[in-house]
């Protein structure tokens, strides 16, 4: 069957051919007889074809009816298709623009009729299947493009395909008849173009005649500014002729404004004024003319001429276009000023020079005096703590057993008057170390809850003797500071406010702002008026009291304020006349994070019965009242005046004391540390102390090298 019929032919072919075959099958089986059966087997075979074509026949009617509905479908969709691009083109042709869509393959789909508007030798070529690159070429030849000058029809297809390549241009196209288009172009998302042209003459028409009217109108303002400011201008185009100028610059060339025209070049102005003017310093008449005869890249020029006593200040610059400006200035007013000022600035300088010298000599003597007192209050401070420590010491040496109560009274009275010394005397070393700018601070962690427990417990008798309730809020927080100037300035603040508070109570405590701890001293004193806020803080200076040694020399403040400065803590203060004084100072907060080390346990007592304690005091007041107190407690004393007498002595008796108290200032000869690396470098460590009024920053570094612990005086 395969070999009998073509599948290639139609259905009507193939079933001829299948007719046929059964005719002739059937004649077969009709024609043969056969006794075995063969030929009804025959017939059965021929049945069976005849069903299995009508079933194929059915097969075909049913692709062909499906082909037929395919068919229908596609024709359906092409006039779809045809009527979609025909609305396209429709609605393209309807816009006023020219439009035209570029493949990917840069190759011409579509176009409208105004796509090559004013063009009229391109509209025709430009069909699809065009190529971009045909298309740049024919725009670049066409006779109505008008070209930039100097640039030719192939330089422009180049630049034009340049711009092709980026993603988004707009640029305009000069064609002749001063008519003007502009072009955009962009591209879509499948990678083809589409390119607008715009027909925008009268745009840039209406543009050119605004310009127009306001270069006209620029060049009136110009006018009537030239014609108005007090400079001479003359402007010169790039052959250097004379285009404008104003009345000014005839009056100061004394040149008539009938000799001067449009096209009056600048070597004929130039002759006029030459015989009559002086150049200045610095410029002649070959140097100007070069630079006249230059062309663009001319720096400014600027000089002087000179007739008589009229001076003129000449500048000249560049201009667009290798033209240039020049100005005329009369400055003689300001040179003849300028040549008084000069010598008035001679006397001047030489009164200056006079009175500087004096106020050198002046500055020299305050700062000798200042050198001298502070030199003075630290003298005659430590001169003065020696008989105060020797005074102190006698009295804690006599015994209560031998003094009657009165006599016990006075004794009281006079320590309390000694202590009002001491104090005195610290601030004033205080003052003189911060005044001096020679104090070495050691910031460090300080913990606030110690500090405020420690000033509580100072302050707690003293607030309670005047009826006032003293008031400190604990604080567990860790600061930055040095905590000897922190505690001495909380020191000065609480004693402050006890001392000007009448009644009701003192407040102490601390306020955290971000990284700050704000540490706050409140009272219910008088308060203190702003006009004195800013005087408190001044040198023995006190609010209606006079300065005493038992109220307080008014030093409290002015060392809070300096050693504040000193450390880097805002100090400030609030009060209400009536209702009290806050004071308050800013300390920043150490990260507890950071690990700070616990302080060190205070020493123990060491047991004083049947101690040997070796005392090296120049002093004999001093010497003596110590060694009573010491034998008081029970401790067997050896004195010596200076340190080679005590290295003496101690090889004499061939034994060491159990401790030293060694004083610093011994006079001529070895100073105390001298003594302690001596007696170290014999024996080795030895317990001891240095005693010194000296609270220098070298001598604590002296003896932190050494390792030795200091006891100040007074003690």
């Amino acid at each position: 069957m395969d070999s009998l019929i073509n599948p290639l032919d139609s259905l009507e072919q193939q079933n001829a051919k299948l007719l046929t075959i059964a005719q002739v099958l059937m004649r077969r089986v009709e024609a043969i007889t056969d006794d075995s059966g063969a030929a009804y087997a025959q017939f059965q075979r021929a049945a069976m074809l005849e069903d299995q074509v009508r079933e194929r026949t059915r097969d075909l009617e049913r692709a062909l009816d499906l082909l037929n509905a395919s068919n229908g479908a596609l024709a359906a969709a092409n006039r779809e298709t045809e009527a979609a691009r025909q609305n396209l083109a429709d609605a393209i042709e309807t816009v006023q623009e020219g439009f035209a869509l570029f493949d990917a393959g840069d190759v011409l789909v579509m176009c409208n009729s105004r796509f090559g508007m004013h063009m009229e030798d391109v509209r025709a070529g430009l069909v699809p299947g065009l190529r971009f690159d045909d298309y740049v070429e024919r725009v670049s030849r066409s006779r109505y493009l008008a070209l930039p000058v100097g640039e030719a029809p192939q330089d422009w297809a180049e630049q034009r395909k340049r711009r092709h390549q980026e993603r988004h241009v707009i640029f305009n196209v000069r064609f002749l008849g001063d008519a003007w288009v502009q072009v955009s172009e962009h591209r879509t998302g499948d990678g083809g173009t589409v390119i607008l042209q715009t027909d925008v003459t009268e745009i840039i028409q209406m543009e050119r005649l605004e310009r127009g009217k306001l270069l006209d109108d620029q060049a009136r303002v110009i006018r009537a500014t030239l014609d108005h400011i007090n400079q001479g201008v003359a402007i010169f185009d790039a052959g250097a002729a004379l285009v404008g100028w104003n009345q000014r610059l005839g009056d100061l060339l004394a040149i008539p404004l009938a000799r001067m025209w449009v096209g009056t070049s600048f070597e004929a102005l130039f002759q006029r004024f030459r015989a009559g003017f002086e150049f200045g310093e610095g410029m002649d008449a070959a140097r100007l003319g070069l630079w006249v005869a230059g062309r663009s890249g001319r720096p400014g020029l600027s000089f002087e001429i000179r007739r008589g006593s009229l001076i003129l200040a000449v500048f000249a610059q560049e201009m667009p276009e290798s033209g240039f400006v020049m100005s005329f200035t009369d400055v003689s007013a300001e040179r003849r000023a300028i040549e008084a000022l000069s010598r008035a600035n001679e006397t001047l300088e030489a009164r200056v020079r006079a009175r500087t010298l004096e106020l050198e000599d002046a500055l020299a003597d305050a700062e000798r005096a200042n050198a001298s007192r502070s030199r003075f209050v630290a003298a005659a401070s430590h001169d003065l703590l020696q008989p105060l420590s020797a005074a102190k010491l006698f009295m804690a040496s006599i015994g209560d057993e031998a003094i009657t109560p009165a006599a016990r009274g006075a004794l009281d009275k006079a320590q309390k008057a000694l202590i009002s010394v001491e104090g005195i005397l610290g601030s004033l070393l205080d003052i003189s170390k911060l005044e001096s700018g020679k104090v070495a601070v050691q910031v460090g962690p300080v913990r606030m809850g110690g500090l405020l427990a420690q000033l509580h417990e100072e302050f707690a008798g003293f607030a309670a003797a005047k009826g006032l309730a003293l008031v400190v809020r604990p604080c567990e927080m860790v600061v930055e500071s040095d905590p000897g100037y922190l505690r001495r300035i909380l020191q000065n603040l609480i004693g402050n406010a006890i001392r000007y508070t009448d009644a009701g109570r003192v407040l102490v405590g601390a306020r955290r702002r971000g990284a700050m701890l704000r540490l706050e001293v409140w009272d219910t004193g008088p308060g203190i008026p702003e006009a004195e806020q800013d005087n408190i803080f001044k040198e023995f200076h006190r609010l209606n009291a006079p300065a005493s040694a038992s109220a307080g020399m008014g030093l409290g403040l002015a060392i809070v304020e300096r050693a504040c400065a000193l450390l880097g803590h805002p100090l400030g203060l609030t009060s209400r006349m009536g209702r009290g004084t806050c004071f308050m100072l800013q300390v920043p907060i150490l990260d507890l994070a950071a690990g700070i080390e616990a302080p060190t346990p205070p020493e123990r007592a060491l047991r004083m019965q049947d101690r040997i304690v070796f005392l090296l005091e120049n002093d004999e007041d001093l010497r003596r009242a110590m060694g009573l107190l010491l034998e008081k407690w029970g401790v067997s004393v050896l004195e010596a005046a200076s340190g080679e007498e005590a290295l003496a002595l101690i090889e004499d008796l061939g034994i060491l004391p159990d401790f030293l108290l060694v004083d610093q200032r011994l006079g001529e000869g070895m100073t105390g540390l001298d003594f302690i690396a001596a007696l170290t470098r014999r024996h080795g460590p030895l317990p001891l102390r240095l005693v010194t009024a000296d609270r220098s920053a070298d001598l604590a570094a002296a003896c932190a090298a050494l390792g030795v612990q200091r006891l100040m005086k007074p003690i």
